[in-house]
């Protein structure tokens, strides 16, 4: 799978927004190795440090600083890179933030994914004017496992599951995944409604055989870790902050459930996703990204490898602190991604703690993390 993506992205052309954040500079890190052609927009990195500037991954990207939510700068930044693939990761990320300022996750969230679609709409209908042949052919948007309808089932979720996140950031990226759902079906043919009478869905291909509708899908992964991530009221990086500065470490739920995973098992299964529809429309859809249920783990176990790993006689406590309200138990099924692509995890939890804490300790130690990342995804690729 890994020769046959290094293979498929040369020389591609891929527009990603969000490619400041976490997640966005790792997939950057993957898709230079790969040669591809990358074109990022987002805002400033969010953090302070960041991945981005410390790794340098503005040398691997077209890097264009814009808002998410202002759709004529965004539309001028996509017709001019002219992408084959987009890969919507904008958003306000963190939870806790979103209980701060809802009206913002919800307008970058919602209307970021409308804004995004809406250029994908409008650059497909330009060249079917235009008959140069030039087209976005897949696209996916990147939500979280936290869209579904929390009922602390034990059973992992499923992508049929209903979809209605408790808090403003889990409800903001359901409402994304809905408008994805409604741009596929009313105009882009949808595999859901092949009967889709838009000017859009009529011109499927001009006289050369090239297809106008994009291939769409939607990635709910589970929460990830891996070096460079230092935003608030994230696990990892509030270990990494405490181990640094000699502190213990604050569990605030030590008992609640989450499916972590290492940051390159979602970016792998992206652009899997990305390639596989690029290649045949019919594997569209929505997909689960997780890791084994072996590897759900509660939040106190995750602080025992990081103390393991870290080592330096550091130590985590149990301390609330009466915060907003945040799912206990919470994981996913991803049968339908292992079935569709004979897709499974590289790195179980113990190995993806690891690699985070020798991202961190370099970090720290002041070596080059941009080689090391370069070195981390050759050992997951092979």
């Amino acid at each position: 799978m890994y020769n046959e993506l290094m293979s498929f992205y040369k020389d591609k052309s891929v527009f990603i927004t969000g490619h400041t954040g976490f997640k966005g500079s790792w997939m950057c890190r993957a898709l230079k190795k790969m040669g591809a052609k990358v074109t990022g927009y987002a805002l400033n990195p969010p953090t302070v440090p960041s991945l981005y500037e410390e790794a340098g991954i503005d040398r691997d990207v077209n890097s264009v600083i814009g808002d998410i939510r202002d759709y004529d700068a965004l539309k001028k930044a996509f017709f001019e890179a002219e992408p084959e693939i987009v890969i919507h990761m904008a958003a306000q990320p963190i939870v806790r933030d979103s209980y701060k300022a809802p009206r913002y996750t919800y307008e970058t969230n919602v209307m970021g994914t409308v804004n995004i679609l809406e250029c994908v709409r409008e650059y497909n209908n330009a060249h079917i004017k235009a008959g140069d042949g030039k087209a976005v052919k897949s696209f996916l948007n990147v939500t979280t496992d936290k869209v579904y309808l929390n009922h602390e089932w034990e059973r992992g979720y499923r992508e049929d599951d209903e979809l209605d996140g408790y808090d403003p950031y889990s409800n903001s990226k359901s409402c994304s995944e809905l408008v994805t759902h409604a741009y596929k079906r009313s105009f882009f043919g949808g595999i859901c409604d092949d009967t889709s009478t838009t000017a859009e869905a009529s011109a499927n291909a001009d006289g050369r055989g090239v297809n106008y509708i994009p291939a769409i899908s939607t990635a709910r992964a589970g929460n990830v870790i891996g070096g460079g991530d230092f935003a608030n009221d994230r696990i990892i990086p509030d270990c990494v902050r405490a181990a640094v500065n000699g502190d213990d470490i604050i569990i605030r739920n030590p008992a609640s459930i989450r499916p972590f995973q290492h940051v390159l098992e979602p970016v792998f299964a992206y652009l899997m996703i990305c390639m596989k529809q690029y290649e045949d429309r019919s594997y569209e859809g929505y997909y689960n990204v997780g890791p084994d249920v072996d590897d759900c783990i509660n939040a106190g176990q995750m602080a025992d490898l990081f103390v393991k790993c870290w080592g330096n006689g550091i130590k985590w406590v149990n301390k609330s602190d009466n915060g907003p309200h945040e799912a206990n138990f919470l994981h996913l099924d991803c049968t339908k991604l292992k079935a569709t692509f004979g897709w499974a995890p590289v790195w179980n939890v113990e190995i993806a703690v690891q690699k985070t804490v020798e991202w961190y300790k370099a970090w720290n130690k002041g070596e080059n993390v941009r080689t090391l990342m370069t070195a981390q995804i050759s050992d997951f690729i092979k």
